[in-house]
């Protein structure tokens, strides 16, 4: 019986590319050069969503609130929470959150409700940005059901 041959090209190299070698080789240069760069400063020194509570009173979001979950919740730091008051503002401070969010390098793991626009959700991971309309905001409100978070007030 005639051995199976391989019909891929052989490279006249030590190494072809998808040689593990070459993977641990690219692996190690990546760590090396990791560890040796120094951390980016950020230019602004407040957190992200502090950020994000301005963007929203720069489009007159109504009823601004922080509220810092750390000590009650696993899955988020902070929520931001505000309402508008129609669904073409609330679409403006989603976008201008966004926009003021991304200059900082921040950008959502996903955005729901933004075409709806009655309660628009955008998850950043560790903080979450909640924009109703008034009758989004007191029919779910989070503010009750977070009680035991802990409200920030936004710094001037």
């Amino acid at each position: 019986m005639k051995p199976a041959t391989n019909n891929k090209k052989r490279h006249n190299c030590r190494m072809t590319i998808s040689s593990v070698a070459w993977d641990q080789e690219q692996l190690f240069i990546r760590q090396i050069t990791r560890s040796k760069l120094d951390p980016i400063p950020n230019p602004n020194p407040l957190p992200p969503w502090v950020t994000a509570a301005r963007a929203a009173d720069s489009k007159k979001a109504i009823d601004i609130r922080i509220l810092d979950l750390r000590e009650v919740s696993s899955f988020a730091d902070f929520f931001v929470i505000c309402t508008g008051s129609n669904p073409r503002q609330i679409q403006a401070i989603t976008e201008e959150i966004g926009e003021q969010l991304a200059e900082r390098g921040e950008h959502p793991v996903s955005v729901e409700g933004f075409q709806n626009a009655d309660w628009v959700l955008a998850d950043y991971g560790d903080y979450l940005i909640h924009v109703f309309s008034a009758k989004a905001r007191a029919y779910y409100d989070l503010e009750r059901l977070w009680k035991h978070a802990k409200e920030i007030s936004i710094p001037a």
